[in-house]
């Protein structure tokens, strides 16, 4: 089945039927509401607070250079994660994904927060990364089976303003936390947090979206293809980001046995992501393809400002968690205007320009590399560019669904997603090893530099061509509906 059919055979509606009424808090779906979002929320403060965290914990763990492995090692396993949830929820419903999911995130918490090497603790990010991959495709085939078509911008924008506080509050209790008590703290002391979203969450979507999507139609078999192919974009992955970050003539050896992995599972008609979405297919392709553009280029960026700001500017990790913090506010504001129905009509355009200030916000970051230039001009330009993802993101979710028969949801938010993780995982590859090739590794414990000049151009080696990355997002934002 074509992933645009449904919107061509659709039953028509009973027209003595009468239209639900009410929003995503209405009696209907106000607990299943208040649970996905408190999962969203409990995400969203992991990711702030440790991102503050993190260039603590390089430097103490003596692994500077392996600073981009911290971010990437999340995203690789989350890869395995999204493709086995995606099968998980559409034969069995998303309950159980969601839960292995939290549980999974809270172990790899507790494993980086106990870790006395770097690579231990790259190994709980991993652990913690496959957690997160049930946890996000599990939670967007709640929302198909659960939400009628015009309730799902709104839950998506829901989920974007559950950032808003993190956004705020993390950075700074993180970094109060890490100065005051340790880094260690903040990764232990999250998984605390993952009751409430528990407690939430499981008895709502047990009642209301559990199961199989049609329970007349016999489960679909495990497709052990697809499994082979997420083992396969896994290890192909961090194969790559292996290479990418050794920088030896040896690392070529596991650089093209990466590839060799990698290419065969996503690039092909029977590959994970849909058919055509490295050309820019348009509809479902064009709208993965997008979201990992869009995700890839500003995930990898923003991975190296704290970094940025520590080494370079002498924030502190508060200060540095900060600069971003009014992010949450803008990426929240964004998603609010992409739900607002008079958008509908124009949401590509909307995501063209998103894009456009996404590039935008990434090539100005590294301005404050100049030292006559404020530090708060990351902040404004943070702030301009999470307003540009907010729209994307959510509109990019939103069209997702839209293109989704019901039986397809959970394979295509894994396509969604597995576009996301990977982007993540290769850009963050490249822009390691271009900081790592311009001497970035070598900063120390106090931002000193060992050669005069070099540090500061493995930060613009990361920034600038991300930026002409987010660009390429403008034109694949005008392709992504078919037709008439």
């Amino acid at each position: 089945m074509s992933a645009l059919e449904p919107r061509h055979t659709e039953v028509a509606p009973d027209p003595t039927a009468v239209p639900p009424q009410g929003g995503i808090l209405a009696v209907s779906h106000r607990a299943l509401s208040i649970g996905i979002i408190s999962v969203v929320l409990l995400i969203a403060f992991e990711a702030t607070a440790v991102g503050t965290a993190m260039p603590v914990a390089a430097r103490e763990l003596r692994g500077i250079s392996l600073y981009a492995f911290a971010f990437s090692g999340y995203f690789t396993t989350s890869l395995f994660g999204m493709v086995l949830a995606g099968q998980w929820a559409d034969r069995r419903g998303p309950l159980g994904p969601l839960t292995a999911g939290i549980s999974g995130f809270a172990a790899g918490l507790l494993l980086s927060g106990t870790a006395g090497t770097m690579w231990l603790f790259v190994l709980g990010r991993a652990v913690q990364g496959l957690g997160g991959g049930l946890v996000i495709v599990a939670l967007y085939v709640v929302v198909s089976r659960a939400y009628p078509e015009r309730l799902r911008p709104a839950i998506m924008a829901a989920f974007a303003a559950s950032w808003v506080i993190p956004s705020v509050v993390g950075p700074l209790a993180s970094g109060t936390i890490t100065e005051q008590l340790g880094w260690r703290w903040v990764f232990i002391g999250i998984p605390v947090l993952v009751v409430l979203p528990l407690a939430l969450a499981l008895p709502a979507i047990r009642r209301i979206a559990s199961g199989p999507a049609d329970p007349s139609v016999p489960a679909p078999p495990v497709d052990r293809r697809r499994i082979r192919l997420a083992l396969g974009i896994s290890l192909g992955a961090g194969l790559l980001q292996y290479a990418a970050q050794d920088l030896r003539w040896l690392s070529l050896a596991p650089g093209i046995a990466g590839a060799a992995l990698l290419v065969p599972a996503v690039v092909g008609k029977d590959g994970l992501l849909p058919p055509g979405t490295y050309r820019a297919a348009r509809g479902l392709p064009s709208v993965v393809l997008l979201r990992g553009i869009a995700a890839g280029s500003f995930i990898a960026a923003e991975s190296f400002v704290p970094l940025m700001l520590v080494t370079q500017r002498g924030l502190s990790p508060t200060l540095a968690g900060l600069s971003l913090a009014v992010g949450g506010a803008t990426w929240a504001f964004g998603s609010y205007v992409q739900s607002r129905p008079r958008v509908e009509p124009y949401r590509e355009r909307l995501m063209s320009a998103g894009m456009v200030l996404v590039a935008a916000a990434i090539a100005a970051a590294p301005s404050v590399l100049i030292p006559s230039v404020p530090v708060w001009v990351v902040g404004v330009a943070w702030g301009v560019g999470c307003f540009g993802m907010g729209t994307v993101i959510a509109s990019s979710s939103v069209l997702m669904l839209e293109l989704s028969a019901p039986g397809e949801a959970g394979v295509n938010s894994a396509a969604l997603q597995i576009s996301d993780g990977l982007s993540n995982v290769l850009l963050l590859a490249a822009g390691g090893a271009a900081f790592a090739a311009l001497g970035g590794g070598a900063v120390d414990a106090h931002g000193a530099a060992g050669t005069a000049g070099s540090h500061p151009m493995a930060f613009a080696a990361v920034f600038l061509p991300m930026a002409a990355v987010a660009l390429a997002g403008v034109w694949v934002a005008t392709r992504l509906r078919v037709g008439p």
